[in-house]
């Protein structure tokens, strides 16, 4: 686990100790996109998270697990950017009236497609390689954005979270490719940057 330990870019102010239970953390999400694990149940490892549409488009409350612990709103929209989506319609008592198909959000082609176009970790700097990133949607699926390659980009984990604390912004440029507006506290002009290390141009 050394190398995905190692500060993720000059700007990483991440504890050693948070780098490395990131770094398990990736671990862990590698292993499962493997798709090897055995099942649980007849099952694949699953995360039911309760939340409204109307919460999780505004973001104004947390969602609760199974097991009864909260999760921001922000979270839940960090697990979802890449992960199976079962959507389910519940009645005002709780009640379960509908359990929708599950769909895979980043997976075959369009994850083929995403690894070819940006070879790794596209925020700018990082070395991270493809096996260790989720797909990104740049406009999130809850405000309309569309599952496909002019929406998306590949994250490692760090620069996942990142994203979504909203100090950085990714956009698609005109030629397709993915570029990043630093916060106006590190570059007053917010100039694009992209990473150059996957892909030299």
């Amino acid at each position: 686990m050394d190398p995905l330990c190692a500060p993720a870019g000059e700007h990483d102010d991440r504890s050693p100790g948070q780098r490395r239970a990131d770094a398990l953390g990736e671990v862990c999400r590698l292993a499962l996109r493997t798709g090897q694990l055995p099942d649980n149940g007849g099952d694949r490892p699953q995360l039911v998270v309760t939340v409204s549409l109307d919460e999780l488009v505004n973001g104004v409350r947390a969602g609760i697990l199974e097991t009864g612990t909260p999760l921001t709103p922000g979270a839940i929209r960090r697990l979802a950017c890449d992960a199976g989506v079962l959507p389910a319609v519940l009645g005002g008592d709780s009640q379960v009236l509908d359990v929708g198909r599950q769909r895979r959000l980043f997976n075959g082609p369009l994850r083929r497609a995403l690894v070819l176009r940006d070879g790794g970790c596209a925020f700018p700097g990082c070395d991270r390689p493809s096996r260790w990133c989720d797909g990104h949607h740049v406009r999130h699926w809850a405000d309309g954005g569309a599952t496909a390659l002019g929406n998306a980009v590949l994250l490692c984990g760090y620069h996942h979270r990142l994203i979504h604390r909203g100090d950085w912004m990714v956009r698609i440029a005109p030629d397709g490719r993915p570029e990043f507006l630093p916060p106006s506290w590190l570059d007053p002009l917010r100039a694009p940057r992209r990473n150059l290390y996957h892909r030299r141009c």
